[in-house]
């Protein structure tokens, strides 16, 4: 089995790789998923911030902990003390279930941030202009310049990911480009 992981920046179109693959069949684990199910429940993370306006209706509010989180570098690093180690399980488990089948992938956009490289064979990092990604940002999350250009710096640059990746696929242009791109390169 050839594992690979999908990586990006923000709005680079990790998703759209991601449902290209999985119409073609293939088996794709969803990294943010995780985190949005470990974030609905779990007793660590609420027990990490629990003296913070995170909460909405006894739920933790994931814009409320983003927000907190990207402004203070020290609970990022909290939250994600938490969360990597089970998004690894996660990881590892998916692995196993799918054991049977030649190729799977894993969109993982935190690959570098959170270490682990070294689970996959094949790291495909998807690129998109800046310009671009804080464009789809803006539109897509509703979030102001300011905001979203936070995100956005809080990554690994681009340019370094797309030397610790196996393949780099452009995403600049239309979604059809994107899946012969990607088709190409998995195929």
């Amino acid at each position: 089995m050839i594992k690979y992981a999908i990586c990006g920046n923000i709005a680079s179109g990790k998703s759209t790789v991601q449902n290209i693959l999985e119409t073609e069949g293939y088996a794709v684990l969803d990294t943010d998923k995780v985190c949005h199910n470990i974030l609905s429940d779990n007793k660590d993370v609420i027990a990490a911030f629990k003296d913070y306006d995170i909460f909405e209706n006894n739920k933790i509010s994931r814009d409320k902990l983003g927000k907190l989180v990207f402004s203070n570098p020290n609970l990022k690093d909290k939250l994600e003390s938490v969360i990597h180690p089970i998004v690894k399980l996660e990881i590892q488990k998916f692995f196993e279930q799918n054991s049977s089948k030649d190729k799977v992938f894993v969109a993982i956009p935190l690959l570098f941030e959170a270490n682990m490289q070294d689970l996959f064979d094949r790291i495909i990092f998807i690129y998109s202009d800046d310009e671009i990604r804080l464009e789809r940002l803006i539109m897509r999350n509703n979030y102001t310049k300011d905001y979203a250009q936070i995100r956005m710096n809080a990554q690994i640059p681009q340019i370094d990911k797309m030397r610790k990746s196996d393949i780099v696929v452009f995403n600049n242009g239309t979604v059809e480009d994107l899946k012969t791109q990607i088709l190409m390169q998995v195929e």
